[in-house]
């Protein structure tokens, strides 16, 4: 999303972070198999990891769930988000996969289809995220 917002002039509209529902991997960087996915697609993953909170729930205006159960356990951080909770799937056509697979235990492909799906929803998340009911 940031190097979509960036080529499209679009940086200073936006703020996107990440966070996961667990604290496992805090303060890591991405997985390097992730990273290496990425730069070849010319991306650059800076950002460490880090665990949601309650506060990103009424901070954020939107939250991507990447599969039903971080969308169960985001809702179960705080009984009322003011945050908008969504599965990234909400943004793809019916081709895709309800639940982005998580990559993590098997072969470097996995992470080239979580990118994929990513990057196949990044504009009509934009799109929604700029509808007037957004701004």
């Amino acid at each position: 999303m940031q190097h979509f917002l960036q080529e499209h002039g679009h940086q200073q509209d936006v703020h996107v972070d990440s966070a996961g529902t667990i604290g496992y991997h805090s303060g890591n960087p991405a997985d390097s198999r992730m990273r290496a996915a990425g730069e070849k697609r010319g991306y650059a993953f800076r950002s460490r990891s880090r665990k949601i909170t309650p506060e990103d729930l009424e901070t954020f205006d939107l939250v991507i769930a990447m599969d039903r159960q971080n969308f169960s356990d985001i809702l179960e951080i705080t009984p009322d988000p003011t945050a908008e909770v969504k599965l990234l799937s909400d943004f793809l056509d019916d081709s895709w996969p309800l639940d982005v697979p998580d990559p993590y235990y098997g072969g470097a492909q996995g992470f080239e289809t979580v990118l994929d799906m990513i990057q196949a929803s990044v504009e009509p998340l934009f799109n929604y995220l700029t509808q007037e009911n957004h701004q």
